[in-house]
């Protein structure tokens, strides 16, 4: 699955595509980078909307466990969770110390899906994982679920497609 760049260059600040869409109630959705970054983060739909973003092919979403098909998913448009973490910054202690950290993505419901520093940004994974902000070239709201996350590189996407994300935690695992 190919993500096309958006922006022409990562530093464009011509969005005004996409802040006309905003509704005022994205400013309540709230999606925060904690743990072992040297900025923490806290950013609200429209913050999102307005950073450089990508698109991903429709996909066919299905259960993990028994494979049914559950519905085929329009585009998603984003931003990609290494340009997140990346903007947050990683705070690690000894050199070397990045390679054994873990994002943690949470759900407001609990539903937690883990990354590794190696797949985002060592691996295809990390090209192809999004939180996404719109569907099928139409915003999406906290009711339609936003912030999505998707993990575009994932053999099955379902396990690590999850909506209503509230918090990405990084952490360092101990040798």
């Amino acid at each position: 699955m190919n993500l096309a760049p958006h922006a022409a260059a990562a530093t464009s600040t011509d969005h005004t595509d996409h802040t006309d869409r905003t509704d005022p109630a994205d400013e309540d959705v709230v999606l925060t980078l904690s743990g072992s970054v040297v900025r923490p983060q806290t950013l609200t739909l429209a913050a999102l909307r307005a950073m450089p973003s990508v698109t991903c092919a429709p996909f066919d979403l299905r259960c993990y466990t028994t494979q049914r098909f559950i519905r085929t998913v329009e585009p998603y448009r984003g931003v990609l969770l290494t340009a997140l973490i990346e903007h947050a910054g990683l705070h690690y202690e000894a050199p070397g110390d990045f390679k054994r950290m873990i994002f943690l993505a949470v759900g407001h419901d609990g539903y937690a899906v883990p990354f590794t520093w190696h797949e985002l940004f060592n691996s295809p994974v990390g090209e192809q994982a999004i939180v996404a902000y719109e569907c099928g070239g139409q915003p999406l709201s906290a009711a339609d679920g936003a912030p999505v996350l998707f993990s575009g590189a994932d053999s099955v996407p379902a396990p690590r497609h999850l909506k209503r994300l509230a918090r990405i935690e990084t952490r360092v695992l101990a040798p």
